[in-house]
């Protein structure tokens, strides 16, 4: 299933750690959890004009609570992405911060 840059790339993460590590070139991403590298290259290619030399994935686990005697589900799983651009190139969504 061919999904939209726009899909696939949902709203960038933007906290210390992130804008530490977006001094170096690496910017991080909340994706959808069905796309895979490749996709997520060519999204954040397409949307943020920039070329992408890697791109690391995590998949976060969904993190359970209790209620009662069951098991509740607290916060859904996510999948973060990585990427890496050539020095010079920047995302401007992560400046200022």
């Amino acid at each position: 299933m061919q999904m939209n840059p726009y899909q696939v790339v949902i709203r960038p993460i933007i906290t210390e750690k992130s804008a530490i590590a977006a001094e170096q070139g690496q910017y991080t991403f909340l994706v959808d959890e069905r796309a895979n590298k490749v996709e997520i290259a060519e999204a954040v290619s397409y949307i943020f004009d920039v070329d992408v030399i890697k791109v690391r994935v995590q998949n976060r686990s969904p993190k359970f609570g209790r209620w009662g005697r069951k098991r509740v589900k607290r916060q859904s799983a996510q999948k973060k992405a990585i990427v890496t651009l050539p020095a010079g190139q920047r995302i401007e969504a992560f400046e200022g911060v």
